[in-house]
């Protein structure tokens, strides 16, 4: 029963977490797009990234708030979180200057922190994940 209720939990902060950094990318575009832009990695891209990310996180958030499409929803928050947390440590390892892509509350964290955060979320999710029940598809004849 405590599993049951730590992935609900965690699914619950997980979409809450991403629909306000999804917003926060969303109405600060041209901050996001600029500040990702200053990263030489993405660079090529930062105009399709400003749009594709605040989307995707929604997308993500939904899906983890459904319960018949939550197992997806935590692959894709593991999945993106992993992603987000490499990036964070590629910045700090290789970064002479350090963007700041954030907006609002997790602005105020320093990449170190960033990191610590990302880290204790991907375990989070990844652990909401081993302990979901897949759905089954059996009938009972």
């Amino acid at each position: 029963m405590k599993k049951i209720w730590f992935v609900e939990i965690v699914a619950f902060l997980i979409s809450a977490l991403f629909i306000y950094t999804g917003i926060m990318k969303l109405r600060e575009h041209d901050v996001f797009r600029f500040a990702i832009g200053n990263t030489p990695v993405l660079k090529p891209m930062a105009t399709a990234l400003a749009w594709a990310l605040p989307v995707l996180e929604l997308l993500i958030a939904v899906l983890l708030l459904v319960p018949a499409l939550r197992r997806k929803g935590l692959y894709a928050a593991f999945g993106l979180m992993i992603a987000f947390t490499i990036y964070i440590a590629a910045n700090l390892v290789f970064a002479s200057k350090l963007p700041c892509n954030c907006g609002g509350v997790l602005q105020q964290m320093t990449w170190p922190q960033h990191l610590v955060f990302n880290i204790v979320v991907t375990a989070a999710a990844g652990l909401a994940l081993a302990w979901d029940k897949p759905a089954t598809n059996k009938v009972a004849l």
